[in-house]
């Protein structure tokens, strides 16, 4: 299919927890994107009974975000009118809404991806840290990058640690609250956030699940989604790259990396596409060092075996096998028997127990995808 079930699934349930806890703005943009993605499974789907059945479904989702708009009006209502000033007051402080952070982790700190730290130390580290010769040679500095891959390697990490590296303010945005009518409108949103982070000696705006908020515009049906596309490639063909102006990064993540709007992914908005694959054996080796290192563990745990039983498994998928291993031991414990390390069998047995999170036919998108950029 080209959409998936999970992300479906995904979209939705985020569309109605964000309406449940009454964040009307956020909610609505999660639940369009559901429908649309239950759309283009229904054009998939052979069966004539469940293809109506999705339809259906896909309308209800509509009609459900419809009513976000007016949930909102009345929810802003009762603020009363100090909270309405604050809303709509164009000088509105996007640190109501955007997160700024100095991270501490490093690429030292990653395990494994050794090309893929290498490229982004060439496509963007370098002319960051050596600014004299990159402007000797007409280096860009700063720039759009696009960090794709399956879910669970690292690609949030990475733009921490690229934000580390260069000493950058890193504004972490999630697309719901640039979409949400909460803190204005969103093409005025995309305007805060990229004059905020220019404000900044040197700057990274990360935006996870980018493709959320730069979905293709043929095929959303979200009014939002076609006046805020164009103010992003508005912002991003606005970068001053000269070698007197600010660093600006902006650097979106994603698992869906062929959801985007086509013109984002030219040349002078997401100028770097990087690709984050599944941990090779020295990284799964590492991950487990990471994750187990610190637990007790049996004299017969053994990471070489470990790391081969671990073959297709995203580094967020060996966090799990580690903690999971962990309760067995500490269950036993709490439940009165004599504390014991981890062992083999216990590793072993999650393992067996819980299968890789990514698909084979998921990497073949992936790895395709990658040849053709």
């Amino acid at each position: 299919m080209t959409v998936s079930l999970n992300t479906f699934e995904r979209l939705k349930d985020r569309g109605l927890a964000a309406y449940k806890s009454g964040d009307y703005g956020a909610a609505k943009p999660y639940l369009m994107q559901a429908a649309d993605a239950m759309i283009k499974i229904a054009a998939e789907t052979q069966d004539a009974a469940r293809r109506q059945r999705r339809k259906a479904m896909a309308a209800e989702l509509i009609e459900f975000a419809g009513k976000c708009d007016e949930k909102a009006v009345e929810k802003k209502a009762g603020r009363g009118r100090t909270a309405e000033k604050d809303s709509d007051d164009s000088g509105a402080k996007a640190s109501d809404w955007i997160v700024r952070e100095k991270p501490d982790i490093g690429f030292d700190d990653i395990a494994g991806l050794d090309d893929v730290k290498q490229e982004i130390r060439m496509k963007m580290i370098y002319p960051f840290s050596h600014p004299d010769l990159a402007a000797r040679y007409h280096i860009a500095t700063g720039g759009g990058l696009l960090l794709y891959g399956p879910p669970g390697t690292g690609k949030t990490m990475i733009a921490k640690a690229i934000a580390h590296e260069i000493d950058a303010t890193m504004f972490v945005i999630s697309p719901a609250h640039v979409l949400s009518k909460w803190v204005g409108e969103a093409e005025q949103n995309i305007r805060k956030l990229f004059s905020a982070a220019k404000e900044e000696d040197s700057a990274i705006i990360f935006i996870d699940e980018v493709e959320a908020l730069v979905p293709a515009r043929r095929s959303s049906q979200s009014s939002v989604m076609t006046r805020v596309v164009p103010q992003i490639l508005q912002e991003l063909e606005g970068f001053d790259r000269s070698s007197d102006s600010k660093p600006l990064l902006f650097v979106g993540a994603t698992n869906e990396p062929w959801a985007l709007d086509a013109a984002v992914m030219r040349p002078g908005r997401f100028d770097s596409k990087v690709y984050v694959p599944l941990p090779d054996e020295p990284a799964r080796h590492r991950l487990l060092e990471i994750y187990c290192g610190k637990r007790p563990l049996a004299p017969d745990v053994d990471f070489g075996e470990l790391v081969r039983r671990l073959d297709g498994y995203s580094g967020a998928d060996v966090k799990a096998v580690a903690q999971k291993a962990a309760t067995m031991p500490f269950m036993e414990a709490i439940t009165g028997s004599e504390p014991r390390p981890i062992g083999m069998a216990d590793l072993l047995g999650v393992i067996e127990s819980m299968p890789p999170s990514v698909q084979k036919k998921d990497l073949v998108r992936y790895e395709e995808f990658a040849s053709r950029n």
